[in-house]
């Protein structure tokens, strides 16, 4: 596997890759990786010849008194793991390389942007969309691959695609969960013992609101007692439990076609998410 922190050198090893005329994966990430990466990994393999993974914390997509200088940092045990599974390039470029000095552009992705964390988090998506679009023309991939935890991102991704007509397949993979049902992220690392088993209010509470939806429940009612259930662990502030269109992430007050259930709250210094999908019947 080749780590790779140069423009030159990325495009060199992407030109010789492509040589075979095999197709190339991305996988893009924010390092400290875990099986739900993996899994993002694992897909790749299964869609191209190649596979390259980029690690970048993104400064754009963090807000004020957000967890920037917190967030977890272990390229060397990614690295470990990414050449365990076969990649062929990690593409870790520094904030220089990434924003050069006089740097001027932003992407911004209207619509699928404007509730949920788009609202909770101002400006986190154009930090998305940027930093992904740059991504792209950088490693040139055939495919990429995003986990639906992040629902509202993956959706934005889309949007970003279709209307720049970027030529990349966009493939979401099912969130990835522990045994007890928690969605895996990086960000779990900074719940307390007491916290972790807290924080399956928040699978839990999506699951039951769903299945009182399917069984003809308000959404209403349905979401009204998610939230209390989240309050009752611990979870405050809560910034949403809301259910939406699957595909436009426009909100729904009723189950009349397909839907996704999103939530997000925080537990202690942790902001966690969380999505399930809704059908009706």
């Amino acid at each position: 596997m080749q780590i790779l922190r140069d423009l030159p050198s990325l495009r060199a090893a992407v030109d010789a890759l492509k040589s075979d005329g095999k197709p190339l994966a991305l996988v893009p990430t924010m390092g400290a990786l875990h099986d739900g990466h993996m899994a993002l990994v694992e897909e790749a393999r299964r869609h191209a010849g190649h596979v390259a993974v980029s690690i970048f914390v993104n400064p754009r997509q963090f807000g004020v008194n957000e967890d920037l200088d917190a967030y977890p940092r272990r390229e060397a045990k990614d690295a470990q793991m990414l050449q365990a599974a076969g990649v062929d390039i990690l593409w870790a470029p520094t904030v220089d390389v990434m924003y050069p000095v006089g740097y001027a552009t932003n992407i911004s992705v209207s619509g699928v942007t404007e509730g949920l964390d788009g609202a909770a988090r101002p400006g986190h998506f154009d930090g998305v969309a940027t930093v992904v679009t740059k991504l792209f023309n950088q490693v040139r991939p055939d495919v990429a691959l995003f986990g639906e935890k992040d629902y509202q991102q993956l959706a934005v991704i889309r949007r970003m695609v279709r209307d720049l007509d970027v030529p990349i397949e966009i493939v979401g993979v099912p969130t990835q969960r522990a045994e007890d049902g928690l969605a895996l992220s990086s960000r779990n690392a900074y719940l307390s013992e007491e916290e972790r088993k807290d924080a399956l209010a928040l699978p839990r509470a999506l699951g039951e609101a769903a299945r009182q939806m399917e069984k003809g429940a308000t959404v209403e009612a349905a979401i009204a007692k998610a939230i209390a259930l989240l309050a009752a662990h611990g979870f405050d502030p809560i910034d949403y439990v809301t259910l939406c269109d699957a595909v436009t992430l426009e909100p729904m007050t009723a189950l009349d076609r397909p839907a996704r259930l999103l939530g997000a709250a925080k537990l202690g210094k942790t902001r966690l998410i969380d999505n399930i999908p809704v059908d009706p019947a």
